[in-house]
């Protein structure tokens, strides 16, 4: 089953990434989604299946003869499949590089050869929209609190009545990036965020929980701090319920402790499928079977 169809364009530097299987892809952080179709510029990365595979794209100039240039420019006419580089334009070689260093819970090569494995991870260019956080954390507008170590913004598309972002200055694209010298790090933006809570009129009247996504559509790590209620207008589909009410949320005391016992972030096979369950109450656990009928629900547990 072909997943991936991947087109070199050797004399732009760029290739046209198309995810046709369902296992998900990304560039960068970014989704592609089943049919759609993203630019891949060196140095960015393309992750196969939730983020495990990944691999970068390089060109070189081809230094073989002018006969065998012509027949590599002949095959720049076929979709190249998953990670295969193949060679386009007379001038130039492309070439698709794992970086994935192997562990030891990693299935055998045999397998990884196999066409289920397929996904993206983070490195877009500086204008691109899942960039926005870097913008927005500057944006005095935006920002609620700072200091040396992290800013506060307001989510733009809150998804419920209080929704802050806690981020670090310091640039870490992802969970992934964490390591173990980060754990001070997130210790204080985790303090941070409850100093929000804390400072809420609303603080003592609705929950709130502190998390992550476990895979971000927004580059820049950042904790999430948001009430319980979801009574927002932003709230508009089943991915924004999923991703704050399965377990695709990790906690930030639960990313703090995985950091401090295995030096990393890992993040579940099959994660990326809990934004397709159905919908169910947060605090009933009863499902609805559209936003709207949720969002009528939920009120019925919300005191004012």
């Amino acid at each position: 089953m072909l997943l991936l169809e991947l087109r070199a364009d050797c004399n732009k530097g760029l290739i046209s990434v198309k995810q046709l299987g369902t296992n998900p892809t990304s560039v960068d952080n970014v989704v592609v989604g089943k049919g759609n179709q993203v630019t891949l510029k060196p140095g960015q990365r393309l992750h196969m299946v939730n983020q495990l595979y990944p691999y970068t794209v390089s060109f070189s100039e081809d230094t073989s003869s002018p006969t065998s240039a012509r027949e590599g420019s002949k095959s720049n006419k076929r979709p190249l499949q998953r990670d295969e580089g193949e060679k386009e334009s007379p001038a130039r070689k492309v070439a698709v590089s794992s970086h994935r260093e192997r562990e030891a819970d990693d299935p055998p090569l045999a397998e990884k050869a196999k066409p289920a494995s397929a996904e993206v991870e983070p490195s877009f260019s500086a204008g691109h929209w899942n960039q926005g956080l870097k913008v927005s954390m500057q944006d005095p507008k935006l920002q609620v609190y700072k200091d040396e170590k992290v800013v506060v913004i307001k989510d733009k598309y809150p998804k419920a009545r209080h929704h802050w972002l806690v981020l670090p200055w310091e640039s870490i694209p992802s969970l992934k990036a964490l390591r173990l010298k980060h754990c001070d790090l997130l210790k204080h933006m985790q303090h941070v965020g409850g100093s929000m809570v804390q400072q809420c009129p609303d603080g003592q009247k609705l929950r709130f929980r502190l998390g992550y996504h476990a895979i971000p559509s927004m580059s820049h790590v950042h904790l999430h701090v948001i009430s319980q209620d979801f009574d927002s207008p932003c709230l508009k589909n089943k991915k924004h319920w999923n991703s704050f009410t399965t377990d695709y949320f990790i906690e930030s005391e639960d990313v703090i402790a995985m950091l401090e016992r295995d030096g990393k972030v890992a993040v579940k096979d099959g994660t990326s499928e809990l934004l397709k369950l159905p919908l169910r109450c947060h605090v009933c656990h009863k499902e609805q079977a559209t936003i709207p009928k949720l969002k009528d629900h939920l009120k019925t547990h919300l005191t004012s």
